[in-house]
């Protein structure tokens, strides 16, 4: 009996001991991450948090100790700021249509490379995901000169047929719209090869089950696989939105925030205040954007979370 409980003890020594190496050997190869996180991420974060509350300017940068600390007065001057509250509005009309457009767009591509494109599935999906994976100042740029006027291949498409197209990016009325048809056609790609992952792993035998007691195509679509596409529809939702929120290459590439600022957004105001040298009222902005995109981030999982 003595032996035995000698044994135990010896393995469980060697067992404790064996599990500190480990832990050890782990924090050590954990240790060159920790380091370039805390420099080049956390610390970075802290500084522009409190380059928020203070007047830091570009002329600062050399004496930093020499700013004062002005509290919430740099968040005040944002939301006051009509330029600011303009560049809000246009990033909220940019996500409450660009964002569903993609959504849907999205779904159909992938319903249909589901169902009804099954020979050439690969080659559709290759080609609907090219345009994610190719820069998007290029894709910016060739844009603009599809839809500029005179002269772009568009207009002179509608022309053909008898229409007069209007200037794309040089009215007010237009140019939004025209920034979110190109971002739905860019992006909607990732959304669509998620939502393929998530239609293919809808059980076939619930469709069955579904078809023998009646049910059409879009009952079973609408009652069986949207149900089950919940939590892929949640996370496409949460991650197209945050990067919609964050739009900024349209508009610098192809509008600079024009024409009399309908496209300018939150992302592109505050990278011209950081521009400008207005570093604590820039990173006043940053936050302010953070916040948004956290509130909307939180109004998705309530809505769309797995209720119990």
């Amino acid at each position: 009996m003595t032996t035995v409980q000698t044994g135990t003890t010896g393995a469980r020594r060697r067992d404790d001991s064996s599990r500190r190496r480990e832990g050890r050997a782990a924090w050590i190869l954990a240790i060159p991450f920790c380091l370039l996180f805390l420099a080049f991420t956390a610390w970075p974060v802290i500084q522009s948090l409190f380059m928020s509350i203070t007047d830091t300017k570009a002329r600062d940068l050399r004496h930093p100790f020499s700013v004062n600390v002005i509290g919430l007065d740099n968040f005040a001057k944002a939301l006051s700021d009509p330029i600011f509250r303009q560049a809000a509005g246009n990033t909220a009309y940019f996500v409450l249509v660009g964002m569903p457009l993609t959504l849907v767009v999205a779904l159909a591509a992938a319903v249909a490379l589901d169902k009804g494109i099954a020979r050439f599935r690969a080659i559709f999906r290759l080609g609907f995901y090219m345009p994610v994976i190719t820069s998007i100042v290029a894709v910016a740029v060739v844009w603009r000169f599809l839809l500029q006027d005179p002269g772009g291949l568009i207009n002179t498409a509608l022309g053909w047929v008898g229409i007069t197209g209007p200037n794309w990016l040089g009215d007010p009325s237009w140019s939004m719209p025209s920034l979110i048809l190109m971002a739905t056609w860019r992006n909607f790609g990732t959304a669509m090869i998620i939502f393929l992952a998530g239609l293919q792993a809808v059980p076939a035998e619930l469709h069955e089950a579904a078809a023998i007691d009646g049910a059409g195509a879009w009952k079973r679509f609408r009652h069986v696989t949207m149900p089950l596409l919940r939590p892929t529809l949640l996370f496409v939702m949460v991650t197209t939105a945050i990067g919609y929120l964050q739009f900024f290459e349209e508009p610098f590439v192809m509008t600079k925030g024009g024409p009399l600022n309908s496209t300018i957004s939150l992302s592109m105001y505050t990278y011209q205040q950081f521009g400008f040298g207005n570093y604590g009222l820039a990173s006043a902005m940053s936050y302010l954007i953070f916040v948004v995109i956290a509130i909307v981030t939180a109004i998705q999982f309530r809505l769309l979370r797995e209720r119990t």
